[in-house]
């Protein structure tokens, strides 16, 4: 175990005044014991703050307890931000290095120093792999793929031919990248015929891609996930689509082929859009909204079916519970004008 005073000094909060004790790991405040680590970033959880056996909580600067607290405060410029650096430090396990004996691997692949490649993983030829990157077990790897330095694959991730993996990325199991996307063209007689999809997918550095994602390759050209990129489970990138810096996409979404998202969006589950649109930066995108055309304005906020601006969809929302007595007011309304013009 760590000292606290080892931990705070780890994750770069200096040398704090804080009490000799040794901690067991980071944790819940509804969960911890007095060696453990826990953190209050949400009020939601204040009254557990109250009831917590945790030896140390790491708390927002300018927050002030309403009652007595058995645990030591630390206070910190953001606890979220804290107490992950702290989860990183915990959850760093040794990792292994070397190919695996029951691995593939064909000529002309260049792998660097300190790799590790799993049990029944096949790596195509003229394929690079960076130093200290980690793929598990069962991964694909086509023909002149390119992965960067530091990256994690993990079991059963797929990476069709031609594909580029930046630095520092983190691709989860069942992800497909680089498969044809939706493109055919429709027939006289009602057959449809598949346009080759002769592009590929770049993914540049300090992407995370959760599990059965799809990301498809380009037509032409490259479907294009910038820097900074988190997407989570489920979640299908068309052809030639492009997501700019630090954008966060949630579960299930959608991106049709060709749309373009900014820098910095950030995107609710279940979000559907349309193809060949413009999202602008920072744009914020509410659950289960379908965009149906570009977004100009940078910083908007939206929601619905189809989105529009988020206030005014409370506002609708507020008038369309309301609807049935509207409709019975209209309906005595219509009454007395009735019996008034007779």
């Amino acid at each position: 175990m760590r000292t606290l005073k080892e931990i705070l000094k780890a994750i770069g909060l200096g040398d704090l005044d804080v009490p000799e004790m040794l901690v067991r790991g980071p944790a819940k405040l509804s969960e911890a014991t007095n060696q453990d680590l826990s953190f209050l970033a949400n009020m939601k959880y204040e009254n557990e703050l109250y009831s917590t056996n945790a030896g140390a909580v790491l708390i927002p600067f300018d927050f002030q307890p309403a009652q007595e607290v058995s645990a030591h405060l630390i206070r910190v410029d953001d606890p979220h931000t804290a107490i992950a650096k702290v989860l990183e430090l915990y959850s760093k396990v040794e990792r292994n290095y070397g190919v695996h004996q029951q691995a593939l691997i064909e000529q002309n692949v260049q792998l660097g120093e300190h790799i590790y490649v799993g049990p029944f993983t096949y790596i195509d030829e003229h394929a690079s792999i960076g130093d200290y990157t980690t793929i598990a077990a069962q991964v694909y790897i086509g023909k002149n793929v390119s992965i960067g330095r530091n990256c994690d694959l993990h079991a059963g991730v797929k990476i069709y031919n031609n594909c580029v993996i930046g630095d520092n990325c983190i691709i989860h199991s069942g992800t497909v990248i680089g498969a044809d996307g939706f493109g055919f063209v429709p027939q006289k007689d009602g057959s449809y015929n598949k346009v080759p999809q002769t592009g590929n997918v770049v993914i540049k550095n300090n992407v995370e891609i959760g599990s059965n994602c799809t990301i498809d390759r380009a037509t032409m050209g490259s479907t294009l996930i910038g820097n900074g990129v988190k997407l989570d489970n489920l979640i299908q990138v068309g052809h030639n689509a492009e997501i700019g810096d630090n954008t966060v996409v949630a579960a299930q979404s959608g991106i049709s082929g060709s749309t373009k998202l900014g820098e910095g969006c950030m995107i609710g589950g279940q979000v559907g859009f349309v193809g060949h649109i413009t999202i602008a930066p920072f744009t914020m995108i509410n659950a289960k909204s379908g965009i149906s055309k570009s977004v100009q304005q940078p910083g908007s906020k939206l929601n619905g079916i189809p989105a529009f601006s988020f206030n005014d969809s409370l506002r609708s929302q507020s008038i369309y519970r309301k609807l049935p007595e509207l409709q019975k007011r209209l309906s005595e309304i219509e009454e007395i004008l009735s019996l008034h013009r007779k």
